[in-house]
């Protein structure tokens, strides 16, 4: 059964073996997603992934062993993006200190068959995860938003919506935009209305 169709991906791919290396570029490129750097020093994915800014770092890491996991931390820690770790054998006990350590998920090196179907459910799972993520943290703005509004002009959270889908529409902005921009405004107010407030509250 094949799996559904997913938005492109912009990955990173890091590998010690070059030939591998080509490997699994040919395998994320015929997947339909693109291959914006490939590193072949391990220790520095992280920071590549810093400077490139892909959506997905694609990391082998070879056999278990305490130095493989001591690289995970490393890469994970100045990762500027999830890690998706190949290994070459499967070790749950492994597996469950690589998650420790912040990898999101991993992936059994086999053969290239087996290695591209891995690749790809694994890609699609990150790309799901990366799409929930986005709509849980728009859908989180526009209800701040909304809280503000409602709470400056005393009006329901119907009105408060409307109010926001006006504005959109009126200047040809996104909604989320206008969203964001209540909320940044909000903020920056606070500060001048704090000590107002704290004041009230002492003497009362």
């Amino acid at each position: 059964m094949h799996v559904a169709q997913i938005s492109p991906l912009r990955v990173l791919i890091a590998d010690e073996r070059q030939d591998r290396l080509k490997v699994l570029a040919d395998l994320v490129a015929r997947l339909g997603h693109e291959v914006i750097a490939s590193e072949i020093e391990i220790r520095k994915a992280g920071a590549a992934t810093a400077r490139e800014r892909p959506d997905v770092a694609l990391v082998a890491l070879g056999t278990s062993s305490e130095h493989a996991l001591e690289l995970i931390g490393e890469i994970v820690h100045e990762a500027a993006c999830p890690v998706i770790a190949l290994l070459s054998e499967k070790d749950p006990a492994y597996v469950r200190e690589a998650a420790k350590r912040g990898v999101f998920a991993y992936i059994v090196d086999t053969d290239s068959e087996e290695l591209q179907s891995a690749i790809e459910i694994t890609l699609q799972r990150f790309s799901e995860f990366d799409n929930l993520q986005g709509a849980f943290g728009r859908r989180a703005v526009i209800e701040q938003a909304k809280g503000i509004l409602m709470a400056s002009h005393m009006i329901d959270q119907e009105k408060a919506f409307e109010m926001l889908r006006s504005h959109s529409q009126h200047n040809g902005r996104k909604l989320i935009d206008v969203a964001e921009a209540v909320v940044e405004s909000h903020l920056l107010l606070l500060p001048q209305a704090s000590p107002t407030a704290v004041g009230e509250v002492d003497t009362a």
